[in-house]
């Protein structure tokens, strides 16, 4: 808002107020983006990778009718989708009736900068499987 006085004009506080970033805002601001932009760049293949396991288990689940058979068959997936973090044999199967729970879990250390990492601990499996949880 600007006042007359006279023949001048004399601005008033709110005129001179200015919004936006500082500088300690914006570098803050930008170092957080950064480090989210890493963090998704790093561990991004993991967590596809994480989802490809779970399709694969899904599709070998309805393909196999023994624990034998799963296993081979994801074992195939796993080659085809390259999946490198589990096999055939680290599947959790537990047989009840006709049913076939399919669990699994394993880590994946993920490098970040220096000697900063970031561990990830992936469990899944089946919806009628009980995946274990992890010891602390």
């Amino acid at each position: 808002m600007t006042i007359r006085v006279g023949t001048q004009s004399v601005a008033t506080r709110s005129d001179n107020h200015q919004g936006g970033f500082s500088l300690i805002g914006f570098l803050s601001t930008l170092t957080l983006f950064g480090a989210m932009g890493l963090l998704l760049v790093r561990a991004g293949p993991s967590v596809m990778e994480y989802w490809a396991i779970d399709k694969a288990i899904a599709a070998a689940s309805i393909a196999a009718d023994t624990p034998a058979a799963l296993r081979h068959t994801f074992d195939k997936l796993a080659a085809a989708g390259y999946i490198d973090s589990i096999e055939g044999k680290d599947l959790k199967i537990t047989v009840t009736g006709k049913e076939m729970a399919i669990s699994f879990s394993y880590e994946k250390k993920i490098p970040l900068f220096g000697p900063a990492s970031l561990l990830i601990h992936y469990r899944g499996g089946s919806p009628d499987a009980v995946p274990e949880k992890a010891s602390n």
